[in-house]
């Protein structure tokens, strides 16, 4: 997944608010400074070409909807934020945070339940999608 910029990023999380909108409804939400109408029509259409975005047209005007949902998003982020810093290694960005933070016994049981969690989610999507073959 391709990385975005901070700005790119403030415009998604909008539209991920929003769930449709037009350059203006974007506009709007942004906070003081506001950037130019014509710096938030250029982001959304490279967020557009980087497959982030899509458009529906209305005249010359054009609504906006994001393609990649914010868990998508998120998943990818994470991924290559965890190869790029920690060598890929989960259990070592854990105990990094872990040091660093001073995490409680109480968050680490937590942090490894929501782990069991979604490993059980992700064996039941494998078994599903194996079961369609």
């Amino acid at each position: 997944m391709k990385e975005l910029t901070r700005a790119e990023e403030q415009i998604m999380q909008l539209l991920w608010q929003i769930e449709r909108g037009w350059v203006k409804d974007i506009l709007e939400r942004l906070p003081e400074p506001k950037p130019a109408y014509n710096t938030v029509s250029t982001i959304v259409r490279i967020l557009e070409k980087k497959g982030f975005v899509g458009h529906e047209a209305f005249g010359k005007n054009h609504q906006y909807y994001p393609l990649i949902s914010l868990n998508e998003y998120r998943r990818g982020f994470l991924k290559s934020f965890v190869n790029r810093f920690f060598g890929n290694s989960y259990p070592e960005m854990v105990s990094f945070f872990a040091s660093d933070r001073k995490i409680s016994i109480a968050e680490l049981d937590e942090i490894r339940r929501s782990l069991s969690d979604g490993e059980d989610r992700i064996d039941l999507e494998e078994q599903n999608e194996h079961s369609l073959d």
